[in-house]
């Protein structure tokens, strides 16, 4: 029974890891229609980023934070370039994003290159109900909670919010009252750039840091996003926390290898599952 409960604790806790890649992939994706595949690489970069500041001497917190910071900014940047010029059809947007992923492992391995590296988060563990637990596990669901519920204020109680909102029901509509819809596209790449980024230094002290790891993320986070169809955050979070709880049963009883087939399984069955629904043309 303790192990089952240890198992749920670290799958909830990746999981919520999991929903913050996945609403960043909802939130480019209802604004601007494009999946972003380059959503996993904002969290390896936040976590080199991270690791370089540690070994610089910059603090916890300050190292995390100019991490986020960063992957902010390059989630801009990977907007300019995919959705900049207006007009740019939707496949190419979504070719460009992979192109830029390829292009962050090119740059990673110049600068960090290719072996796994590791840096610590919140040092220690702590008890409960007989278990030992590390508190980075506190700080993850801490800090994804913290995120959804800034983003329910943000997107219900914020000019801009409304804004990102108004551009994901009716981007003609939007753009007829004279919203810029590609700044907001832009924008909300930045955003899907803090939440990956923020995924990043929260997940990574718990896994190894290589440049690749962001197919594992990506994955992940793209089956917890498609639980809602690519269009509800609400139903990413709960995504997230299936997957993660599920890869960690799995990897648990059974071998750890098997449990990067979860997601995509996941994948395949929500595909399979939302086809059928479709009606079909006479």
């Amino acid at each position: 029974m303790s192990a089952l409960v240890q198992y749920l604790i670290s799958g909830i806790a990746t999981g919520c890891a999991f929903a913050l890649v996945a609403t960043g992939f909802v939130t480019i994706h209802r604004v601007t229609g494009v999946v972003n595949f380059a959503q996993g690489g904002f969290a390896i970069l936040a976590g080199y980023v991270t690791f370089s500041a540690l070994r610089a001497g910059l603090p916890h917190g300050v190292s995390e934070l100019l991490a986020v910071l960063l992957a902010t900014a390059t989630g801009g940047l990977v907007g300019v370039i995919s959705i900049g010029r207006r007009g740019t059809p939707l496949l190419a947007s979504l070719i460009i994003t992979i192109g830029l992923g390829f292009l962050f492992y090119a740059v990673e391995v110049a600068i960090w290159g290719d072996q796994p590296l590791q840096f610590e988060g919140v040092p220690g563990v702590f008890g409960l109900a007989g278990l030992t637990l590390q508190r980075q596990y506190v700080l993850i669901v801490a800090g994804a909670g913290v995120s959804f519920a800034a983003l329910l204020l943000f997107f219900n109680r914020t000019y801009l919010g409304k804004i990102f909102t108004a551009c994901a029901s009716n981007a003609y509509a939007a753009r007829l009252a004279g919203i810029n819809v590609t700044r907001v596209g832009i924008a909300a790449f930045a955003l899907g750039g803090l939440l990956g980024g923020l995924a990043g230094v929260l997940l990574l002290p718990l896994r190894s840091l290589t440049f690749d790891s962001d197919v594992d993320l990506a994955v992940n986070g793209f089956a917890a996003a498609i639980f809602g169809g690519l269009q509800r955050p609400g139903a990413a979070l709960v995504g997230g926390l299936v997957i993660g709880v599920a890869e960690a049963l799995v990897a648990g009883y059974s071998h750890a290898s098997y449990q990067k087939g979860v997601s995509l399984v996941l994948i395949v069955g929500i595909l399979v599952w939302q086809a059928s629904r479709r009606p079909q043309a006479d």
